[in-house]
């Protein structure tokens, strides 16, 4: 019998586990028939309704921060301790729901400064052009 509690499984059917905890039960899946029995039973449970409140916490996911949250983080305007949660939450926990937002926010963030870049290279040149011109021609 493998060593996977129920909220391991409940969190393995939400895909909500770290990418190496969903390939670690993935694994002992394809090696434990008991297992594949456990999770076929907490899955017939869910059908039935029958919830617990962990299980509720998990699927509505209660602890992630929202994506404006995680958007105050990568910009640092949020209190220190709210900033260290989602530091935790994201880094140390691994929410994987969490940690996609915070990828796009974050290449949001880089498409945006490279496009401010852009615009104050675009400027500055066109700013030179005239000056450069009347030096080359007076």
């Amino acid at each position: 019998m493998s060593d996977f509690c129920e909220s391991d499984l409940e969190a393995y059917l939400d895909e909500s586990l770290p990418s190496e905890a969903m390939a670690s039960v993935e694994r002992a899946l394809r090696a434990d028939r008991s297992l594949v029995e456990r999770l076929a039973a907490i899955q017939v449970r869910r059908d039935e309704g029958v919830h617990s409140l962990g299980e509720i916490w998990r699927r509505h996911r209660l602890s992630c921060p929202t994506r404006d949250q995680l958007g105050s983080f990568l910009l640092g305007v949020l209190p220190e301790p709210q900033a260290r949660y989602i530091a935790f939450h994201v880094e140390t926990v691994g929410c994987r729901y969490c940690q996609a937002n915070w990828d796009d926010l974050r290449a949001q963030q880089t498409q945006a400064e490279s496009a401010a870049a852009q615009a104050r290279r675009r400027k500055y040149f066109q700013s030179s052009a005239g000056k450069l011109a009347k030096q080359d021609g007076g």
